[in-house]
């Protein structure tokens, strides 16, 4: 079976500055938003190729990764407006990304 392409938007990338302050130690608390990508970036991909888009953060790929495939399948989100679109995220507590997943055919 095809799988159709799937893009991945960047909606939103953000900053827990609470978070740091409390728990990352001196050194490292002047970090900003994630600077692998930028808001309104985004990436066509085929799930067929099953690669990794040039550019893309390896960690947040590996977030997000099920939530493309679930998409990229024919599956949708529970509670989702909108069939075949996945609002998704990386897991960095103190930098998240917010990604948007969609089937474009």
């Amino acid at each position: 079976m095809k799988l159709p392409k799937i893009k991945i938007t960047i909606m939103k990338r953000t900053l827990n500055k609470d978070l740091i302050d409390e728990f990352i130690v001196e050194e490292y608390k002047g970090m900003k938003a994630c600077d692998k990508f930028e808001n309104g970036q985004e990436f066509i991909i085929d799930p067929n190729l099953a690669s990794i888009p040039e550019g893309f953060c390896d960690w947040a790929w590996a977030d997000i990764r099920n939530d493309i495939n679930l998409i990229a399948s024919g599956g949708n989100i529970l509670g989702m407006n909108k069939k075949g679109v996945a609002v998704t995220s990386c897991t960095d507590w103190f930098r998240p990304v917010y990604f948007k997943v969609e089937r474009i055919g």
